[in-house]
């Protein structure tokens, strides 16, 4: 893919490009002692409190598989994280080569599309699209505090079937996806939100499907908050393929 000569190129043109080892940052988990040892024995330091460094550790955190590799994050000037892409999920579409996909991945993230940060267009060029992020249970006074993803489906004029199939994280805490007009404000205090289009609820590992027919083209918006028994706070993750069928 990277060596793709149009990719080079665009990359060279309006990307600083740089890399990291997941284990640098403490990602792996059985890595962090012996790296922190080796760097009291060397005397070298890593700020993982710098901005670049917490927006790398962001993207991990939005709904990152643990068998992914490589993780392609673009990061603004201002260290905002626009856009993420695992290295793996390139391979999962079949529309599109892997390096015109990838491409497609960098303009988006440019373009302030947030492509593998939740929000999403779909076109009948692109009828489908992906999302990896995470959910939150409630904070204090249970509240709830949602994830939200913004899905345009406005090219599709005469309608269609918007199709929502999820997969929860396995890490502790179920979640509930529920769908809205896109105009719909979401309400911290409502259990449960009022007028709501559908809505689906999963336990750590589980998947389910929405599914919603609309007959004009709309926005819709995708809450996901999580649920939890207990007092301490719980964050998992959520994979989402979302497509219009029209």
């Amino acid at each position: 893919m990277l060596s793709n000569h149009q990719i080079i190129a665009f990359l060279n043109d309006n990307f600083i490009n740089t890399w990291v080892p997941n284990s640098e940052l403490g990602r792996i988990h059985s890595l962090r002692e012996p790296i922190a040892k080796r760097r009291e024995r060397e005397g070298q330091t890593f700020d993982t409190t710098h901005p670049l460094a917490q927006a790398i550790i962001k993207g991990w955190k939005t709904g990152a598989k643990k068998d992914s590799p490589v993780d392609c994050f673009v990061i603004s000037s201002a260290f905002e994280l626009m856009g993420r892409q695992l290295i793996h999920d390139l391979r999962e579409d079949n529309e599109r080569s892997e390096s015109e996909y990838y491409l497609a991945f960098l303009k988006e993230a440019l373009a302030g599309k947030q492509p593998g940060l939740g929000n999403i267009v779909l076109s009948h060029e692109q009828p489908s699209q992906k999302v990896l992020d995470i959910f939150r249970t409630p904070t204090a006074g249970n509240c709830q505090d949602y994830t939200v993803v913004v899905i345009d489906a406005t090219a599709f004029e005469n309608g269609g079937t918007l199709i929502i199939d999820f997969e929860i994280g396995r890490e502790e805490g179920e979640a509930a996806f529920y769908l809205f007009d896109g105009d719909k404000e979401l309400s911290a205090t409502e259990d449960p939100p009022k007028d709501m289009l559908a809505w689906e609820w999963g336990e750590p590992g589980d998947t389910h499907q929405i599914t919603h027919a609309f007959d004009r083209g709309q926005f819709f918006k995708l809450g996901v908050t999580g649920y939890w028994e207990r007092d301490e706070p719980c964050i998992n993750a959520f994979h989402a393929k979302i497509s219009v069928n029209a």
